[in-house]
């Protein structure tokens, strides 16, 4: 109850005559947030124990018969090589979810750096940000993003930058908007009046006040980068060749549905499914933590 009051008189100063309410859930969080908190969790663990074992090497051939259904020894079966599905899955988590960690972190970085240029500065610098950044949107993202990877060539780098360089621009429109709105607002004001110089305002006093828009829509873009990764993989683009990657297993394995080897395609379709979904719950729970408005 004391923590309760701490946060409720923490969320009344910022917003005046606002009351914080127990969210439903367990433990006081709404359910969205803890059942995202979980599935993420359990995708970490997995990549964490990949990295230090795994049942089989993901890259043996032969590691069982070709098309062996799931049993005992091979739990999610084998391909057509009789690699270890269940093998390929775990090692593929480790590169899927590194992959999406690392490009909304790029993407949130820069975009809030360019936002922060553009709402603060205004004039030529906030016109070129924003007219480049109409053209990039002018492109299907997914279009886009084949299309420069294509051009960069295959590898994990050159996905991660071209994921961060897509995703990106809705990064840069909420940090310009932050800005923008609160440029005048009286702690910025008393930094100036104090001698802060303009850099230090913008990017010590306005950016930091500006970072909860840009941070709850990170994880709406990580479920984003989830599909996106997987897309790129099953079109044959990004990846290198032989890489345990999700959505290059579901292409392998997609001539198998309808002759009866379903295992090779489902599991690593349920992990993308899963850890989207693991992302997009996490999201919506920090909005119900966050948001005065969503609660009831």
């Amino acid at each position: 109850m004391a923590l309760l009051d701490k946060q409720s008189s923490i969320v009344d100063t910022i917003v005046p005559g606002t009351t914080l309410r127990p969210v439903r859930g367990w433990g006081g969080g709404s359910l969205s947030l803890h059942v995202g908190t979980a599935l993420l969790g359990l995708y970490v663990l997995a990549a964490a124990v990949s990295t230090l074992w795994t049942p089989f090497d993901p890259r043996e051939v032969g590691a069982g018969e070709p098309y062996a259904p799931p049993d005992g020894t091979h739990w999610f079966g084998t391909d057509r090589l009789g690699t270890d599905v269940f093998s390929q899955v775990l090692a593929a988590t480790r590169l899927d979810l590194g992959i999406t960690v690392a490009a909304v972190a790029l993407a949130l970085t820069v975009g809030a750096f360019l936002g922060t240029v553009a709402g603060f500065y205004r004039g030529v610098a906030d016109g070129l940000i924003m007219r480049s950044l109409e053209v990039l949107q002018a492109f299907p993202t997914l279009l886009l993003a084949m299309l420069i990877v294509q051009a960069v060539g295959p590898g994990t780098w050159n996905v991660i930058a071209v994921l961060a360089f897509v995703g990106l621009p809705e990064y840069l429109r909420l940090a310009r908007a932050e800005i923008l709105s609160k440029r005048t607002w009286q702690f910025a004001e008393a930094a100036r009046l104090a001698g802060c110089r303009p850099w230090r305002v913008a990017f010590g006093h306005l950016l930091p006040n500006s970072t909860g828009p840009l941070l709850a829509y990170t994880s709406i873009n990580a479920a984003w980068v989830v599909l996106v990764t997987s897309s790129l993989g099953f079109l044959g683009v990004g990846i290198r060749p032989g890489e345990p990657e999700w959505g290059s297993m579901i292409s392998r394995g997609q001539s198998g549905i309808t002759s009866g080897e379903w295992w090779i395609s489902l599991f690593p379709g349920l992990a993308v499914l899963g850890l989207a979904a693991a992302f997009y719950l996490l999201g919506d729970g920090l909005t119900d933590a966050t948001d005065p408005r969503r609660r009831r």
